[in-house]
């Protein structure tokens, strides 16, 4: 597989869904040079296809966590982080524990097709101690597909990267010390500013109904599970997040 190096906003904008040309995410790169077409719609291919055989396995399996499991990466990379997201929306004293009105309204409101007691029986799986809570980290740890520690490290280091305040969560002040938009043709052309181009990369990570310009750890690693869970080899995936984010 040919390398890659991203060197501006612009660039990751296309590994991250966006066309840099149109900004339409999933456009499937209609307007890249060849090569790199055939390199980032290789990408989304592992996306839908991801997608097809979660789906096809939510008949063959009982097991409430799988299912839901499955049901978020029926949806794409972005499925867990998007039920995370809800929950933690949800999460109004930001105590980072959930209930099970707010655990069953959570899943509702994401649209995930759950009988009640299938529902009961996940929750139960998670209040371990029958307190009546479960808790939001160690439930969305649980449900992210499983990672080799090289696959984390990997997505920790581009966090870091990101992260230049250090302070756990990526924002706009953060990329414009990583990254040059001025690269990007809708700033060359006074269409958008730096600002309205790193906020935009943001929103890819963000879910459509909470765009708020911030991207956490937890989501960060939560985007990326999904992703990892399209990619079948370590070697591929760290290659991947290597040349995307120039580590």
């Amino acid at each position: 597989m040919m390398a890659y190096q991203y060197s501006d906003v612009n660039s990751l904008m296309v590994y991250a869904g966006y066309c840099r040309r149109c900004c339409a995410q999933w456009c499937f790169f209609r307007h890249l040079p060849s090569q790199e077409e055939k390199t980032m719609a290789g990408t989304a291919r592992h996306d839908r296809e991801m997608a097809v055989n979660a789906k096809r396995q939510l008949s063959a399996t009982s097991d409430p966590v799988e299912r839901l499991r499955l049901q978020c990466l029926a949806r794409g990379s972005a499925g867990i982080k998007g039920l995370g997201r809800t929950f933690r929306i949800m999460d109004d004293d930001n105590n980072r524990t959930l209930d099970l009105k707010e655990f069953l309204k959570g899943l509702n409101d994401y649209g995930v097709l759950i009988e009640k007691e299938e529902a009961l029986k996940l929750f139960q799986h998670f209040d371990r101690d029958g307190s009546g809570q479960i808790d939001f980290d160690e439930f969305l740890i649980t449900l992210r597909p499983p990672m080799s520690n090289a696959r984390k490290e990997v997505i920790m280091q581009a966090f870091r990267k990101l992260d230049k305040t250090g302070d756990g969560v990526i924002t706009v002040e953060d990329l414009r010390g990583v990254y040059n938009a001025k690269n990007h043709p809708k700033y060359q052309n006074g269409e958008w500013t730096e600002d309205q181009i790193f906020r935009q990369f943001l929103n890819s990570f963000d879910s459509p109904d909470d765009k708020d310009g911030k991207v956490t750890k937890e989501e960060f690693m939560n985007y990326y599970a999904g992703v990892s869970a399209s990619i079948d080899t370590d070697i591929y995936f760290i290659i991947m997040m290597k040349n995307a984010w120039k580590l």
